[in-house]
């Protein structure tokens, strides 16, 4: 039988007897937004939103979902991708000169991994096509290799991209014609974080604990990539947990992630396509966002504080990420002028990552939002990043 989110939320909150009022009070949810999401006024909620009300049932935030929370790509960014997605099926790439080689084509993804690292879209976005036609054509076990990190890279800069369903499809070939185990889970998770960026929880948390049960390493003789490409997984499971408002198994993955980290010691670069670090600092920044979306800005903050400058690949999207979540921090703090002013930071080093990433409107949103005049930083901003009015 199909509910929709209205009738769902009214069914579960009259199982825990709770009048609207009550809800609200328990949830922190305004009652106009509960009241207009049970009338049928408001299709479907945020996933913050429905966390939160979650919360206050005491229930799954899973349970009360029927829809995935997602933020497609823009028209222009849609057009931006466009020749890489036809050519993934084959479509509308001049044929080379000379047949393509194993060295060739992978002399030439080398050449894309800085700008990767750079998020220069644009750049990437253009020389993409041809390279994955060239890979297409590698039969080899060697060839099968570059194929997989090549679309495991694709499929992760189309997440990036906000392009969901053509990123699935093409994790999913990477994992499909990965060598070995060790290079699928790169893709897998890739593909986890596509899930997670739209909501989808439950899928989300399936991959990440099938995969983590079937690669787990032997701590007494693991490398030093078995053990960061597993406890990464578990770092997934724990963003899972806390937005699904399961914080057994949020806490439980957060001590399995930290007990793989604390064996290597450091940070280590365990997939350079694109710059995915696993370690102690990976651990604690994932720890922090756990907290904000919890709803502690003030331990976010603290980790924060406690983390080196110097770390791996500052550029890396879980450096950044990190950032938005401090800036989020301080707007849950009512600090609107240090969440600025971090917002600025990250944009000044990945100006093409930021207007991709829903979580910094929402954070500047919500400054905006409780100030009676904007700043002229404020305003430029919120151009930058296309921020709608």
């Amino acid at each position: 039988m199909s509910v929709d989110l209205g009738e769902r939320l009214r069914n579960v909150r009259k199982r825990r007897g709770l009048t609207q009022p009550e809800l609200a009070a328990a949830s922190g949810v305004s009652l106009s937004t509960i009241k207009k999401v049970e009338q049928g006024e408001r299709a479907d909620v945020r996933l913050e939103t429905l966390r939160k009300l979650a919360v206050g049932l005491r229930v799954r935030t899973s349970d009360l979902q029927v829809r995935r929370d997602a933020e497609h790509a823009d028209t222009e960014t849609e057009d931006l991708w466009a020749q890489v997605r036809r050519a993934l099926v084959g479509q509308d790439v001049a044929p080379a000169d000379e047949p393509a080689t194993n060295e060739g084509t992978q002399a030439a993804y080398e050449e894309l991994r800085p700008l990767i690292d750079a998020h220069r879209y644009r750049e990437i976005s253009a020389l993409l096509p041809a390279l994955l036609r060239d890979a297409e054509t590698l039969t080899d076990s060697e060839g099968r290799a570059i194929r997989s990190r090549l679309l495991s890279m694709t499929g992760w800069m189309l997440t990036q991209n906000r392009q969901f369903d053509t990123a699935a499809m093409t994790l999913d070939r990477a994992i499909d014609i990965a060598p070995e185990r060790g290079m699928a889970v790169a893709a897998v998770n890739a593909l986890i974080w596509t899930h997670i960026r739209q909501g989808n929880l439950r899928k989300a948390r399936t991959l990440a604990i099938r995969w983590a049960d079937d690669i787990e390493p032997r701590f007494s003789r693991a490398t030093a990539s078995q053990l960061a490409l597993w406890g990464r997984l578990w770092l997934y499971v724990a963003n899972i947990g806390v937005r699904d408002n399961n914080p057994g198994e949020t806490e439980d993955a957060l001590s399995l992630a930290r007990a793989a980290a604390d064996r290597i010691g450091h940070e280590v670069l365990y997939d350079p396509n694109p710059n995915r670090l696993f370690g102690p600092v990976t651990v604690a920044q994932i720890t922090g966002e756990c907290h904000i979306i919890a709803g502690k800005p003030d331990k976010t903050l603290s980790i924060a504080k406690s983390l080196p400058t110097n770390v791996l690949s500052p550029m890396a999207a879980g450096r950044l990420r990190h950032r938005l979540d401090v800036a989020n921090a301080h707007v849950q703090l009512g600090q609107h002028g240090e969440a600025v002013a971090v917002l600025q930071q990250v944009r000044s080093v990945a100006p093409e990552w930021l207007p991709q990433q829903r979580y910094a409107r929402d954070v500047l949103r919500r400054t905006i939002t409780q100030r009676r005049t904007l700043t002229d930083d404020m305003r430029e901003l919120a151009d930058a990043i296309k921020l709608e009015y």
